[in-house]
């Protein structure tokens, strides 16, 4: 497979009404490299993604608070997540199938449809629900995995190498602005309504929001299938030599171990040293309007030829932020941290999101299985996650021994984004080469 070759000189069709897609193949024009303009169907998605990160935004960010509150026990959460991990991964292989081959909408509102479920039944089982911690994860995990199958292949057929940086910049400012609102206002419904009427409550709104999710994405053009899924594609893909995915893969993987710690772990510490949710809400607020702002500036601004430079200096200060945990954690360190982050994530998000897909539509043979790609991207996320929260199950004997086992933990699996900018490098190049020569082209 000889991929960035030549620039793809076809598109796929979509829909009944074969509307021309302008990301893939099946048959004559230029793909265009240099406009940044989103059209309709791209901002649809957008839609039922803010709808999606809005819903979890207000639940999601106190569930593992719920947990605790209910178990006292960090192991609980862990293997909540430990089960979610593996269980997404599982279905994005296993629904690949489906998606490619008969219904990619349906998996899409599948997902949506189940996480809401997910919310409900947490609700219907009250604090008993630390007795079904794997159950839930696994229900959680066919939601997210259904979902984001779905949402990354339409992703990728609806953007472009032109525009794909300023959809991940609209996504991340969309995500950030629901981070900034939804939880504070679940805070302070938690905090106003005795903290289980409030849960009750936010878990309630959740499930109502999923299901208006699941309506907007009727409007979604149902896209047309082709191919046959291979299921073994990727570890196909990873035995060829001088395969950029050899390099990529990897990289993704470093990705996911940081993810598999953080995703559950700083809310957790927020409101264990606060006892607030209140403040876990305001925590959100004010990290989410940090993130908005940033995801705003460096979407607009990112192109193809610096995307290597901003990861290099975006993983290095997310790595370097971790740092203030080795202070006595407290709200004012646990802030400083997480203004850090949001403030140099999406230089480090951002292009990483945007090379990958662009690497799936490096070529046509490559662009034609782009559910296999999509399925080896959540494949290196799943590994990376599931090591990151062994690691943190693997230390949890010894948490009490001393108060830099937790920050120590953090420092390591926080740094592996250098490791993934390291291994991303020749990736980012080729894709940038891609680029200058479509441009030149056309």
């Amino acid at each position: 497979m000889e991929q960035g070759k030549h620039a793809v000189q076809s598109r796929w069709f979509a829909g009944k009404s074969r509307e021309k897609l302008r990301t893939v193949s099946g048959g004559g024009g230029k793909r265009d490299y240099s406009s940044s303009a989103l059209d309709s169907q791209a901002i649809l998605l957008l839609a039922v993604q803010a709808l999606l990160g809005t819903a979890n935004a207000l639940s999601g960010t106190f569930l593992p608070v719920y947990l605790w509150k209910a178990s006292q026990s960090f192991a609980l959460i862990g293997w909540f997540n430990f089960t979610q991990f593996i269980v997404s991964g599982l279905t994005f292989w296993l629904a690949g199938k489906w998606v490619k081959e008969h219904n990619k909408m349906n998996s899409l509102r599948l997902g949506v449809a189940l996480s809401g479920v997910f919310y409900f039944v947490v609700l219907m089982l009250g604090k008993s629900a630390i007795s079904y911690v794997v159950p839930l994860g696994v229900l959680i995990g066919i939601g997210n995995g259904c979902f984001w199958l779905a949402f990354n292949v339409v992703y990728f057929e609806i953007t472009e190498p032109g525009n794909r940086d300023r959809f991940n910049g609209w996504a991340g400012l969309l995500g950030s602005g629901a981070g900034i609102i939804a939880p504070w206002i679940s805070g302070w419904l938690i905090t106003a309504n005795s903290g289980e009427r409030g849960y009750s409550i936010i878990f309630t709104v959740s499930s109502i929001i999923f299901a208006v999710a699941v309506v907007l994405s009727f409007w979604l053009k149902k896209r047309e299938t082709s191919g046959k899924y291979e299921w073994f594609q990727g570890l196909r893909v990873l035995k060829e030599r001088g395969n950029p995915w050899r390099y990529a893969v990897p990289s993704i993987v470093s990705q996911g171990v940081r993810e598999g710690v953080f995703m559950f772990l700083i809310g957790l510490l927020v409101y264990i040293a606060t006892k607030n949710e209140g403040k876990l809400g305001n925590f959100s607020l004010i990290t989410s309007l940090v993130a908005l702002v940033s995801f705003w500036l460096i979407g607009r601004l990112m192109k193809p030829n610096r995307r290597s430079m901003a990861m290099l200096i975006g993983a290095v200060a997310i790595t370097a932020v971790v740092g203030v945990l080795f202070w006595p954690i407290s709200y004012r360190t646990l802030l400083l941290f997480g203004l850090g982050t949001a403030l140099f994530m999406p230089l480090y998000i951002i292009p990483m999101t945007s090379a990958v897909f662009d690497l799936i539509g490096s070529d046509e043979d490559s662009a034609r299985q782009r559910e296999e790609y999509v399925i080896l991207r959540e494949a290196g996320l799943t590994v990376g996650r599931i090591i990151g929260v062994t690691s943190y199950l693997i230390i949890l004997p010894y948490i009490n021994r001393s108060p830099y086992i937790v920050p120590s933990l953090m420092l390591i699996v926080g740094a592996f984004p250098v490791v993934g900018w390291w291994l991303m490098r020749s990736v980012l190049r080729r894709v940038n080469g891609n680029h200058e020569r479509a441009s030149s082209r056309g």
